[in-house]
């Protein structure tokens, strides 16, 4: 079965999870240098199905898109011509980063540790990809 990968998009690093192949948990996968994001994708894609690709969406506090929108949205059209019958969806990244120093915080992780950006960006993608399987799950019960 096909999983989704989630982007968690940075300009200069970009974390990325994927769910298992029953789509239902999200796992971080990498922290990749956004440079080499497409080549990195296209290695990905040509060993593991996936169905759908669910991309942060940058949004400020006001649900206005905050200044990385542009950036996300220049890549999307670059992965676009790339990846052209790849399923794209956004789905709202904002608190990530909180979220995901909390979670870092709640591990156990030495401040060093906690201070890594890499696994930041990670966790960051984990969680914008298990949020929006809840979200799937919330939406198919109504």
């Amino acid at each position: 079965m096909a999983r989704i990968l989630s982007i968690d998009f940075g300009r200069k690093r970009t974390g990325i999870a994927v769910t298992d192949s029953m789509k239902i948990i999200a796992s971080g996968l990498t922290t990749v240098a956004t440079s080499d994001l497409i080549d990195f994708l296209t290695d990905y894609f040509g060993k593991e199905p996936v169905e759908k690709v669910i991309i942060g969406l940058p949004k400020q506090m006001n649900n206005t898109p905050s200044e990385n929108m542009r950036f996300v949205e220049s890549f999307v059209a670059r992965f676009k011509k790339c990846f052209p019958q790849m399923k794209i969806e956004y789905f709202d990244e904002r608190f990530t980063s909180a979220l995901a120093h909390q979670a870092m915080l709640s591990g156990g992780l030495k401040k060093k540790d906690r201070q890594n950006k890499e696994l930041v960006d990670e966790i960051s993608a984990t969680i914008i990809l298990q949020d929006y399987l809840e979200s799937r799950k919330y939406k198919n019960s109504l």
